[in-house]
């Protein structure tokens, strides 16, 4: 998919607005309008076309990920472990059980990994398994700006192939993404193990 498949007002919000333009996309993605990897296109475009704005636009895409994901992550706390069971369908059990023991490793894996991983469902679980939202803040801010900075960085490096340089090493982004999404839930356990023996 790309940047000519979205509907026409939202390719004149991104015309116009740039930064702004990708928090509304990455908004909507995380929330009920799935646009798979336009997020990615569009941050990889915009960063070729002005490198020196690439921060602010991958920020801008992270924040509007990590909102809308609050967005579906509150509405999966209000809606509780039966309206969970109704939208993940098949993956109910499987992601009940991993959720409840990885929870932070969960979110961070899901959140690196590119389409068509079942993100939402794991956001939506998170929500309504109880998982306590300063973790979920957390675990899903560090594994998005890991993502979208990464891509921004590879658009300013390799410019106009930086697309298909994505698409041909997905595999092995993936697997990377997995060891960097357990490297954090390492680092996140030590830091929650010492803490309490710290004041004790």
């Amino acid at each position: 998919m790309d940047s000519s498949n979205l509907p026409d007002w939202l390719q004149a919000v991104l015309a116009l607005s740039g930064g702004l333009g990708l928090f509304v996309v990455a908004f909507l993605d995380s929330t009920f309008v799935p646009f798979p990897t336009v997020n990615d296109l569009l941050l990889i475009a915009l960063s070729i076309r002005a490198p020196a704005r690439m921060p602010y636009y991958a920020a801008m895409v992270t924040l509007g990920s990590l909102i809308g994901c609050l967005v579906l992550f509150t509405i999966g706390r209000k809606g509780g472990e039966l309206a969970f069971s109704s939208r993940a369908g098949p993956h109910a059990v499987g992601v009940r059980r991993w959720m409840e023991r990885n929870g932070f490793l969960s979110v961070a894996v899901a959140s690196l990994l590119p389409p068509p991983a079942p993100f939402k469902v794991f956001v939506f679980a998170a929500g309504a398994l109880g998982m306590p939202l300063r973790v979920f803040i957390l675990s899903l801010a560090l594994a998005r700006s890991v993502r979208f900075f990464g891509e921004g960085f590879l658009a300013v490096r390799y410019g106009s192939q930086a697309a298909a340089y994505l698409a041909a090493h997905k595999l092995a982004f993936a697997v990377a993404s997995i060891v960097f999404a357990a490297a954090l839930y390492l680092l996140w356990r030590w830091f929650t193990h010492r803490a309490p023996q710290q004041a004790s």
